[in-house]
């Protein structure tokens, strides 16, 4: 059969305007550094969640995944799971519901990476590592082959080493994680909640900043935006759970 030459013309088109989605497609990657398995979940706010919300990760392991443009979501490490065959179970840490692929977010205290990648009006992408939950996993984020600022942000310290007994999460006599202030006391001061819910009437806690100091690019409250926001055009990102130290 003949192929008229607009409908050839409009089948090329069609076809670049595919691979502008395909070459405009954020590649996220993850690898695993730790010494015992993470299973990585995610949530999107605005589309399918990548890796089909959840999978496994053992160490020296890596997955890798497309967001389309305008993606918006957050990753996370949950710990000591255990799941049968259907996907039902549990994680010690991080869990969401008790399943592998999640379709809520991990169960405080755990550590966070968020993006809001570049689409309509905006041309770079937001990303942080966020305390705000607490802490459970080291964990960093870094882009690849971006312009702009493009900082690394992360938490590569082990702060259940030194957290306060009064934030402590237990499994077995060891310490499993380690809670924020807002999830362990739940009160406006700390979660910047009623009276304290602006900039202004919320600052820094003794808490706060002692994960601020182990980790002075990650969030460590709510609006500790300046100092652990990070933005970047055109960029792929690389993220570590249990990275080494950085220089």
């Amino acid at each position: 059969m003949e192929i008229s030459s607009g409908v050839y013309l409009l089948f090329l088109l069609n076809l670049f305007s595919f691979g502008r989605i395909l070459s405009s497609a954020t590649v996220f990657k993850l690898q695993n550094h730790c010494s015992f398995t993470v299973w990585p979940g995610s949530l999107s706010g605005n589309s399918a969640a990548l890796g089909n919300g959840g999978f496994a990760l053992s160490p020296g392991s890596s997955a890798q995944f497309q967001a389309p443009p305008g993606w918006s979501g957050r990753f996370w490490g949950r710990t000591g799971c255990t799941f049968d065959n259907s996907g039902s179970g549990k994680c010690i840490t991080g869990d969401c519901g008790g399943v592998l692929k999640c379709t809520g977010g991990g169960e405080p205290p755990v550590t966070l990476v968020e993006f809001t990648i570049a689409g309509g009006s905006s041309d770079k992408d937001f990303y942080d590592v966020s305390l705000v939950d607490g802490y459970n996993v080291a964990l960093r984020v870094e882009a690849i082959g971006g312009s702009g600022d493009c900082k690394y942000a992360g938490c590569v310290t082990d702060l259940n080493t030194n957290c306060p007994a009064e934030l402590r999460v237990m499994d077995s006599g060891s310490i499993v994680a380690c809670k924020s202030a807002c999830t362990a006391f739940n009160s406006p001061e700390f979660c910047c909640t009623g009276d304290h819910a602006t900039p202004q009437t919320c600052s820094p806690t003794k808490y706060s900043e002692m994960f601020k100091n182990a980790c002075p690019t990650a969030y460590s409250y709510a609006y500790d935006d300046a100092s652990s926001t990070r933005t970047c055009s055109g960029s792929d990102y690389l993220i570590t759970f249990c990275p080494t130290i950085r220089s």
